[in-house]
């Protein structure tokens, strides 16, 4: 309830319209704070952001590792001057290919 004062000192009660504007005001401001507090961009997920971030940088420096080893062995394949160690390891792992003198043992997996 909602009193006001008058001069001669009797309260009276603010009109009802008046109280549905500043119910429905608060009621606002509680919505808002709500949403600021535990909302999706709040302040509860403020953390959850910081550490879903520093996992994002280890992917990345992850994956750039790899990009790098990748790049690396593209361009010791490059025609004009291949490695042969690594040709003849990529011949023999992905075709099967061996030289005459070279005995192959298969081994039985257990």
């Amino acid at each position: 309830m909602i009193l006001c004062a008058q001069e001669d000192g009797a309260t009276m009660r603010k009109p009802p319209k008046d109280q549905l504007k500043q119910g429905v005001a608060l009621a606002a401001l509680l919505i808002i704070s709500g949403f600021a507090i535990a909302g999706p961009t709040g302040l509860l997920t403020w953390n959850e952001s910081e550490e879903l971030l520093e996992q994002r940088k280890a992917q990345i420096a992850e994956m750039r590792s790899k990009s790098e080893m990748l790049k690396n062995k593209v361009d010791r394949l490059h025609p004009d001057g291949a490695d042969p160690d690594l040709v003849g390891e990529l011949l023999r792992e992905n075709m099967n290919v061996v030289h005459p003198d070279e005995v192959v043992i298969t081994l039985e997996e257990e």
